[in-house]
């Protein structure tokens, strides 16, 4: 598998950060368990190769629990968005968390498969939370990949033993 360069968002990269979460994200914005986040806010990592951006993984820490809020890759499938989980995973651990946490609707099912595919398990189902979360993030659409109405919030996990 290809390797590549894993690094801590400095300062000079947040326009570009803002950028990319406009882009992806429709906002700088993301809702997760209804909390609101300012992604481009938040401690992150990004992924290089020959010194070109090609992933950003973004995320918060709170007491034992690590939560990735954002991971985008921009060549998928090469194994940038794997990079970036182990990255997160040492960087927990080296924080004293005992779990990495994530949210993502019931629509995104290439999440779904690439989180589970990497040991990440179900902890939790909320449903009809989007619409809760619309209030936050009214840019958040009704209907989402695949044709599937955005409704449910799906949390995974893993424990980091």
């Amino acid at each position: 598998m290809k390797q590549y360069e894993i690094r801590q968002v400095a300062p000079s990269d947040r326009t570009w950060i803002n950028n990319l979460l406009q882009d992806h994200w429709g906002s700088v914005n993301v809702v997760s368990r209804g909390r609101l986040y300012h992604a481009d806010q938040l401690p992150g990592l990004i992924a290089t190769d020959g010194g070109e951006k090609v992933g950003l993984l973004t995320y918060s820490i709170n007491g034992a629990e690590c939560e990735i809020v954002t991971l985008n890759s921009m060549r998928e499938s090469r194994g940038i968005g794997s990079a970036l989980l182990n990255a997160i995973e040492s960087t927990a651990r080296q924080a004293a968390c005992t779990s990495l946490r994530l949210t993502t609707t019931n629509d995104n099912l290439k999440a779904l498969r690439f989180y589970q595919r990497r040991a990440f398990v179900f902890a939790s189902l909320h449903r009809d939370a989007v619409q809760r979360s619309r209030k936050l993030k009214p840019e958040i659409p009704m209907v989402g990949n695949d044709g599937i109405p955005i409704r449910d919030e799906l949390e995974l996990e893993l424990i980091l033993r």
